[in-house]
């Protein structure tokens, strides 16, 4: 796990807190979506099919950072649409890092070197870059030609300039554990990000292609196979081992939805970022008016196929911190990623 050694003190302390005051349920990131608009239209996404009016729409500072503060999480996902069309997601980013919390700007990077100006280098913030695959790949994935080239440009200049640069990275069943092992080893190696998430795709139901989603079998087998001969190890991974085990078919778990809340335009997402049954206008009333034992694989059919990280990733952490075998196999691979990262 290649998470800077600050922010896991910080992590590690916020869910000893938890524990010591007894709380079962409680958020360890927030998915804020400040806007729906995009300036792509991936095929694979389900969050950009709203009426005209709705995509028009931009969430206030205020709404967007009250949330944040309401939950109590320490860390933060900004994603949409696409943030950095948000004309004020600057003041947004800042007033989050003021409050020391950790801050993800998830993006395309086509606006990127167009708006960085607007942003400063901090250990509370890091852009995180969608990369699906090297240029062929993820251009088809985005159904646009040249986006490949401009987020690549896009990294090095942040990193030039100083910011932490992370990429997100879903895959689908056109992938194969040499497309992974080779997008990954370009981040990693040719790029050096500083972190990388990754992702089987979860089937929207409002996504334009429905044909190409993962099973839970086909997810097991492609990860397996891609993290052998010791990638797993060498790859600035952002994830917990125990998630990584779980995305091989090592390890099963539970799904945790309510660790990583989503708030949109709409309020509070139940049950989960990729799923929408309604919405609550409070964290509180989400954690305790939701019925979470109907969700999750083998509960929901919607759930049969997910392995994504905003359900599992967190019963993962949650599983480190109640052993102390796991917790020190964390430590170790923190402090290799912290080490790794400074090279």
């Amino acid at each position: 796990m290649a998470m800077p050694l600050r922010q896991s003190i910080r992590v590690g302390t916020y869910l000893l807190e938890q524990k010591l005051r007894k709380r079962d349920k409680f958020p360890l990131i927030v998915e804020l979506e400040p806007l729906y608009a995009c300036n792509l239209a991936c095929e694979g996404c389900g969050k950009i099919q709203h009426p005209a009016g709705v995509l028009k729409q931009r969430m206030p500072v205020a709404q967007a950072v009250g949330a944040v503060l309401e939950s109590g999480a320490p860390m933060v996902s900004i994603a949409g649409g696409e943030p950095l069309m948000h004309p004020q997601i600057d003041e947004i980013v800042r007033q989050l890092t003021a409050r020391r919390k950790y801050v993800f700007l998830c993006t395309n990077a086509l606006l990127l070197r167009k708006k960085i100006a607007k942003f400063a280098p901090s250990p509370y913030f890091a852009f995180a870059v969608h990369i699906d695959g090297l240029r062929e790949r993820h251009d088809e994935s985005v159904a646009k030609e040249g986006v490949f080239d401009e987020a690549v440009e896009a990294i090095r200049e942040a990193k030039r300039r100083g910011f932490r640069v992370t990429t997100n990275s879903t895959f689908f069943n056109t992938d194969t554990p040499q497309t992974v092992i080779e997008v990954l080893n370009y981040l990693n190696d040719d790029l050096q990000v500083d972190e990388m998430m990754i992702s089987p795709a979860y089937a929207y139901e409002k996504a334009p292609d429905q044909e190409h989603f993962l099973g839970v079998d086909q997810t097991r087998e492609l990860f397996r196979k891609a993290f052998a001969g010791g990638n797993r190890r060498r790859w600035r991974l952002n994830h917990s081992p125990l998630f990584l085990d779980f995305l091989e078919g090592r390890a099963d778990f539970p799904c945790t939805a309510w660790a990583i809340p989503n708030y949109s335009l709409f309020g509070w997402q139940r049950p989960c970022y990729l799923m929408s049954d309604g919405y609550v206008p409070t964290y509180r009333e989400l954690v305790e008016e939701t019925d979470w034992s109907r969700y999750g694989r083998g509960k929901d059919p919607r759930c049969a196929n997910c392995m994504a990280h905003c359900g599992y990733e967190p019963t993962a952490v949650l599983a480190t911190m109640g052993s102390l075998k796991e917790s020190l196999r964390a430590a170790r691979e923190t402090l290799g990623g912290s080490r790794a990262g400074r090279r």
